[in-house]
């Protein structure tokens, strides 16, 4: 084989996914950091979108640990639904749908998505908002996509936050969650908020932390966006329930969702 040039050896590095480096020694960051800009302005990220997310970024040990230590679900359907579907949610959610009501009827209309499920969905990720989280979503993307472990898939969740900031959605500075990148009132991934995000009160942003009428339609959107059919049941056993659990793949988890949507439905 010949050798290659330091040239063109140079320009392979570059072309290369960052992290191709040492991924798990924490004096690589900046180094990886600095590949990884280069790539995001190849990937047709402005400069001053970079500049303003990226520069000063430094590892998180805090996020590693918490991927680290997730504990298994083990719950059963009955504990979990019988701590989460409680009166307090169940009031608290028949009220959303009084209070956004001609929001939810313009998504069930556009959308086909009824009232009662995205409500619920929005009460089990965050409590209607109230509990989004308050890491920093850059830097905890920037670790993920650095650390060996699911590298692929947070470096494309990583480019995916800059698109939210390059777009005018929200600056770097409110990009605030989950420890893992889950961003807003229901929760989305960086690369679910670029496909699915909806500007549905017309303020030109799609803002999932902020705006109900947004977090709501969007989270619709997404479930449209799996083949929710309008009209159609959502129990267990039903296509729609196969929806919910693109939502979230646990068994429990999708079942508690549908549990909540029926109790909040009651009502109507």
């Amino acid at each position: 084989m010949r050798l290659l040039s330091s040239a063109a050896f140079a320009l392979l590095l570059l072309a290369a996914p960052a992290g191709a480096q040492t991924c798990q020694d924490p004096s690589a960051f900046p180094a990886w950091l600095e590949q990884f800009k280069q790539e995001a302005a190849a990937q047709g990220i402005s400069q001053a979108t970079i500049q303003s997310s990226l520069d000063g970024i430094a590892y998180d040990p805090k996020v590693i640990s918490y991927d680290r230590n997730q504990k298994v679900f083990k719950q059963s359907f009955e504990e979990f639904s019988g701590r989460m579907v409680n009166a307090n949610r169940i009031k608290k959610g028949q009220a959303m749908l009084v209070r956004y009501d001609n929001v939810l009827a313009r998504i069930e209309q556009q959308l086909g998505v009824p009232g009662p499920v995205v409500v619920a969905i929005w009460a089990l990720e965050t409590d209607f908002g109230a509990n989004i989280g308050k890491m920093a979503t850059i830097r905890s993307l920037a670790t993920l996509a650095f650390d060996c472990r699911r590298q692929a898939r947070f470096h494309d969740e990583l480019l995916n936050a800059l698109r939210i900031i390059d777009r005018g959605d929200m600056p770097a500075s409110a990009m605030r969650g989950a420890w893992a990148g889950e961003l807003g009132q229901t929760q989305f991934m960086a690369s679910s908020y670029v496909k699915f995000a909806l500007d549905f009160d017309g303020d030109g942003r799609r803002d999932l932390l902020r705006s109900p009428a947004d977090v709501l339609a969007s989270t619709a959107n997404y479930l449209r966006g799996y083949g929710w059919q309008p009209g159609g049941s959502w129990e267990p056993g039903s296509a729609n329930f196969g929806v919910i659990q693109q939502w979230n793949k646990s068994q429990i988890y999708a079942k508690t969702i549908a549990l909540l949507a029926t109790r909040i439905a009651a009502t109507q």
